[in-house]
């Protein structure tokens, strides 16, 4: 549901009298950096508040970094997670930018082959011959689903398996830096916030993103806000689970835990945005994917 309001907040439009005035939400870097100041924001209240914690053990005394709640040795130690992360947020906002939804869920499947590698070359993990061959069934049918695709941008699809690539080094990252660093899942997201979000910052001002943002026609529409409002809390929760059930389990299980909430973000992309034909051919590799 998280990628569908993203995929609608950079397609907003006046209303059904106008379509002539439909626009495109183009500055993706600006979209990202409203969701990490949103999940700085709820973060850093949580905590102030005491009502969370950032390490499953207590930072010595001498350590401690009342304002940044970590210390910076552990930030430092955080950035082969933050730097993953960043391009993966910026490339997700111009990826789902540049294609349909439901073939943006389906090529998403890769990401599974690109975790299992990762998880290889990392850690030496290897996987059943059974896990390999599933894995090869749903990257089969998402190429299948991919050959029918009436909106085919070969730009889109590049974008989409950088993201994937992008994501499987983060994923591989998530449970090895936590590990190390005595961080859990909320440490985890307030260090990337913090490390990324200024980073975001000045490329988005370099950019000149910022003030193009300001005089976009449609930024102060209750509708536009809205599902800006929706997106970064969808995004702050998605990324809480992702993390959580990376730590428990492993990269590879997240990955493929997260075709059952594409079955559902590829039906409902696929009511509301078109761009596939409606065929029970096609329906059956969508599944499958």
């Amino acid at each position: 549901m998280g990628k569908i309001l993203r995929h609608r907040q950079v397609t907003s439009h006046k209303g059904d009298q106008h379509q002539d005035d439909f626009r495109r939400f183009p500055f993706t870097t600006v979209m990202s950096l409203s969701q990490m100041a949103c999940a700085f924001i709820i973060l850093y209240v949580l905590k102030s508040l005491m009502i969370i914690s950032f390490t499953t053990v207590e930072f010595k005394s001498g350590s401690y970094n009342p304002i940044m709640f970590v210390p910076y040795k552990t930030l430092a130690q955080t950035l082969p997670l933050a730097l993953p992360y960043l391009l993966y947020v910026v490339v997700t906002m111009e990826a789902v930018r540049g294609i349909n939804v439901p073939m943006y869920t389906t090529l998403r499947r890769t990401t599974i082959a690109f975790t299992m590698m990762m998880e290889y070359f990392v850690g030496g993990k290897r996987h059943s011959n059974i896990v390999i061959g599933s894995v090869g069934v749903i990257i089969f049918g998402a190429f299948i689903a991919g050959t029918r695709d009436l909106a085919f941008d070969a730009y889109g699809y590049t974008i989409v398996f950088i993201e994937n690539m992008c994501k499987a080094v983060y994923l591989t990252s998530v449970s090895r830096v936590g590990k190390s660093t005595g961080l859990n899942v909320f440490g985890l997201m307030w260090c990337n916030v913090v490390l990324c979000g200024p980073i975001l910052l000045l490329w988005s001002a370099f950019r000149g993103e910022l003030q193009s943002t300001l005089k976009y026609p449609y930024l102060l529409f209750p509708g536009f806000q809205a599902l800006i409002f929706l997106s970064c809390g969808f995004t702050f929760f998605m990324n809480y689970i992702v993390v959580l059930n990376t730590t428990i389990n492993s990269a590879l299980t997240q990955a493929i835990c997260s075709n059952l909430k594409d079955v559902f973000t590829s039906g409902f992309g696929w009511l509301l945005f078109g761009g596939l034909p409606y065929d029970l051919g096609h329906a059956y590799m969508l599944t499958v994917k």
